[in-house]
């Protein structure tokens, strides 16, 4: 009768629903900076289940969605007097037990319980230059204290002391580096024409090592800081020579720091560059340029724009998006070879235009956000997308090939009928009992 009891476990097993499925170890986290419908602020948050999307792919739907026009939106209005508007960068504390959303239309950090999604501190980040201020993105350290802010148009980079346990959120303005008015170790400007001409900070990253914050800026460049001293200090300067404009991809492999460079703006429309750096050696005391920089790839020919990487399983190969040209440029993670391009576009989407990448905790898969048709960051020269939402992609052989297997759409139509939705922020979010 064992044939009549496999038969019952097969029908139950095909009956069963998608909500019923053993839930996976992970969950992905997809942000719509786009306004909450009807409001001239807030936000969504989707929130996928990661094994319902690998198994369900295009038809998999949220467990939650977060309308940050709602209880987030109160909670800033109630802290700063202003509205949270353009939620455009999310990061998770290594915990897994919190998540802190950068918003970079107003400036504001909101840090998220992330198992019951609500918000429990917003901050504003500082006035900086001409009055400006954005967090457009931010990094957590590796133990847990600290959230480093890249305030762009402000041309600071901040601090957020974190405390998450005790459910304590602490800006230290004493720590704040002003990039736009500072000195170098080598007695240089931070910022000046020909060297590092616009210090607005993209994107902030610390290696696995709880070493430095590596620090792109906007007009090419990149600062090496200590992020312990009271303020945080330069310990590496790099010129635009050496480190191409407008980063936004750092990731680690092999020990070593990969980062990019791209077009989508009026200064520098088209480019398609990729970089790498030491995790370590940085000091006050060396030279400019030091360790050096080493290129691995360079193209600036026009559609090129380099946005967002990830990585394969045991760190072999790392992959750099490009919105623009909708492919991957891979890479060997050891010897940093360009070994091939891979197509992102499918007929799930002919113009996915993938801004940022996500990885499932084993490397088999990486999901990345893709734009809509009006974004709301980045030129639309490359960020003009036609299907928002999450697009679903396969690694194979170690990351050095993958294949598209779906995408979820997302949707946020005004009151002319006009699609504003436009995905950009996207994280893993490994659940603390799988950790």
């Amino acid at each position: 009768m064992r044939w009549r009891a496999a038969i019952v476990a097969l029908l139950l097993t095909l009956t069963m629903g998608a909500a019923e499925a053993p839930k996976s170890s992970y969950e992905i986290w997809l942000v719509d900076q786009s306004d909450t419908n009807g409001l001239a602020h807030g936000g969504t948050v989707h929130v996928y289940d990661g094994g319902d999307v690998t198994r369900r792919l295009s038809a998999a739907r949220p467990v939650h969605v977060i309308d940050l026009g709602g209880a987030t939106s109160s909670l800033c209005l109630a802290s700063t007097g202003r509205n949270p508007v353009r939620p455009h960068m999310i990061v998770f504390n290594k915990a897994g037990t919190h998540a802190a959303l950068a918003f970079v239309a107003s400036g504001h950090v909101v840090v998220f319980d992330a198992a019951s999604r609500r918000p429990l501190a917003c901050l504003a980040t500082e006035a900086g230059a001409g009055g400006a201020r954005q967090a457009h993105a931010l990094w957590p350290t590796e133990d847990d204290r600290y959230l480093v802010v890249a305030n762009q148009n402000g041309k600071k980079l901040e601090r957020i002391r974190t405390d998450y346990a005790a459910g304590a959120f602490t800006q230290e303005p004493a720590a704040t580096l002003d990039l736009a008015g500072c000195t170098t170790p080598s007695s240089a400007p931070c910022q000046s024409p020909g060297v590092r001409p616009d210090n607005a900070p993209i994107c902030p990253f610390i290696a696995s090592d709880n070493g430095p914050v590596f620090v792109s800026l906007r007009g090419g460049g990149m600062f090496v800081v200590d992020w312990r001293t009271t303020p945080m200090s330069i310990v590496g300067e790099y010129d635009g020579d050496h480190v191409p404009a407008n980063g936004c991809g750092f990731i680690e492999a092999k020990g070593a720091v990969f980062g990019d460079g791209g077009g989508g703006t009026p200064a520098n429309l088209d480019q398609f560059s990729v970089f790498r750096v030491p995790r370590g050696g940085y000091s006050a005391s060396n030279p400019p340029n030091t360790p050096p920089v080493e290129r691995l790839y360079d193209d600036d020919s026009p559609e090129r724009d380099a946005h967002g990487t990830a990585v394969g399983a045991r760190e072999r190969h790392v992959w750099v998006g490009d919105r623009d040209g909708n492919v991957v440029e891979v890479f060997d993670g050891g010897t940093g070879a360009h070994v091939g391009t891979m197509p992102l576009a499918s007929p799930f989407s002919a113009d996915p235009t993938v801004d940022l990448f996500a990885s499932s905790p084993d490397h088999a898969w990486v999901f990345a956000s893709t734009r809509g048709p009006n974004p709301l960051s980045g030129d639309p020269h490359s960020s003009h997308g036609t299907d928002p939402g999450m697009l679903i992609i396969r690694m194979t052989d170690g990351g050095r090939t993958g294949q598209v297997r779906g995408l979820i759409p997302i949707t946020n139509v005004d009151a002319t009928g006009a699609e504003r939705a436009d995905a950009h922020a996207i994280r893993v979010r490994r659940l603390p009992s799988a950790t």
